[in-house]
C-alpha cells in the first residue's frame, strides 16, 4: 500500500509555514529526481502552499486531497497535497506564530499516522521552529521527541548524515548546562548500537564507530572530569564486548581531522554542538537528519526555518531532496 507502482510512496511534511518549508517542499515537489524516486506527498496547507507558489513562482499542479479522504485509505498514484491546515488567520513569512506551529504538528502527526499504518513507505520532514511549538501548546522541543512519543518508541536518537560525515547525538535539544546529567552508559550503549545497527544496513558492512568524550582533552584522567570514565568508557567497553567496532572515547578538538574521518563511518557525540558544527561545516546542504530506533522511516533537512529568506525563492531545496532520496534508500 506505500508504493505507486515500483515507486515507494514518500511522506513530505510542510514544517513550519512562515519559514521555508513551503517552498522547499513545492520545489520538491515539483523535481523530475524526487518524481522519478517515489511519488511524494505532501501534508501541508493549502492556502499557505497556494501564497507561497505565487509568491515564489513556482508551479502548483499537484491535486489537493481532504485529510479525510486521506485517512479513508486513499492510494497514491501521482504526488498530491494532503489538506491538514488549519491557519485561518494571516501568516507573516519569518516571524514566530502560534497557529504556524500548531500548523506544522498536525503535519507531522498525519503523516506519522500515515506511515505506522503503512500508507506512505516513510517520511520527510521540512524545518519547524520550536517557540513556535512552544507558543501552539507543544511541549516537545523537536521532531525527534514529538515523533518519538507518538510512535511509543522505547529508545530513539538523532543521527546526521552525508557523504562527508555521520553524527549521533547522545543528548538533543537541552540546555549544555544540563547535558553532564542527562548523561547515562546506558543511553550512550543504546546510541552506539541504534547507529552501528543503521550503519550496517547502509553501507553494507561492518561500521567503524568513534565516541567522543564530553569534556576537554576527554577529562585528563579526571582533571576536568570524570564522565568519561565513570559513563562513556563503560558504554564503549560493552559496545565492543557485544561485537561493534568501536574507538573512544577521543578528546573532542582532535576527533575530526581528515585522518580521523577516513578511519570512521559514524561518531557518537555527547551533545547537539559537538556534532553539529563539524556536521554543518562539511555537509550544510547535503545532510540529512535520521532519527533512529523509530519502527517507521523519518529523514529530515539539517537546517532550520530560515525566517531571513522566507517567502523569497532564494532557499535551497537540496537537504530536503537528499533527505527524500535517503528515505527511499532505506525504505
Amino acid at each position: 500500500m506505500s508504493k505507486s507502482g515500483s515507486k515507494p510512496v514518500i511522506g513530505i511534511t510542510m514544517g513550519d509555514a512562515a519559514g521555508i518549508g513551503p517552498e522547499i517542499c513545492l520545489a520538491a515537489l515539483n523535481h523530475a529526481k524526487v518524481r522519478a524516486l517515489c511519488t511524494p506527498v505532501l501534508f501541508g496547507d493549502p492556502a499557505i502552499l497556494t501564497t507561497v507558489a505565487k509568491q515564489c513562482r513556482i508551479p502548483l499542479t499537484a491535486p489537493v486531497i481532504a485529510l479525510a479522504t486521506w485517512q479513508e485509505g486513499y492510494q497514491a498514484k501521482e504526488p498530491v497535497i494532503i489538506n491538514t491546515g488549519i491557519i485561518d488567520t494571516p501568516i507573516q513569512p519569518g516571524k514566530v506564530q502560534a497557529p504556524c506551529g500548531w500548523a506544522a504538528y498536525l503535519c507531522i502527526e498525519a503523516a506519522v499516522d500515515a506511515a505506522v499504518k503503512k500508507q506512505i513507505a516513510a517520511m520527510a520532514t521540512a524545518p519547524i521552529h520550536k517557540e513556535a511549538l512552544r507558543l501552539a501548546g507543544i511541549t516537545h522541543p523537536g521532531h525527534t521527541e514529538i515523533i518519538t512519543a507518538l510512535t511509543h518508541a522505547s529508545r530513539t536518537c538523532m543521527m546526521l548524515t552525508s557523504d562527508a560525515i555521520t553524527v549521533s547525538l547522545a543528548t538533543i535539544h537541552i540546555p549544555l548546562r544540563d547535558v553532564p546529567a542527562s548523561l547515562t552508559a546506558e543511553k550512550i550503549l543504546d546510541v552506539i548500537e541504534l547507529t552501528a545497527d543503521t550503519m550496517r544496513r547502509m553501507r553494507q558492512r561492518e561500521p567503524r564507530l568513534t565516541v567522543c568524550g564530553l569534556n576537554p582533552h576527554g577529562g585528563e584522567h579526571g582533571l576536568f572530569g570524570d564522565e568519561e570514565t565513570r559513563l562513556i568508557e563503560p558504554a564503549v567497553a560493552e559496545a565492543r564486548r557485544k561485537g561493534w567496532d568501536v574507538t573512544g572515547p577521543l578528546a573532542p578538538d582532535t576527533a575530526f581531522t581528515p585522518e580521523k574521518r577516513a578511519a570512521t563511518d559514524a561518531y557518537i557525540v555527547m551533545y547537539h554542538d559537538q556534532g553539529l558544527i563539524p556536521f554543518k561545516m562539511l555537509a550544510f546542504e547535503t545532510g540529512v537528519n535520521v532519527t533512529l530506533g523509530l519502527p517507521i522511516i523519518r529523514t529530515s533537512v539539517d537546517h532550520g526555518t530560515a525566517f531571513d529568506i522566507a517567502w523569497q525563492g532564494k532557499a535551497s531545496a537540496a537537504s530536503l531532496i537528499a533527505a527524500i532520496r535517503t528515505a527511499v534508500q532505506m525504505a
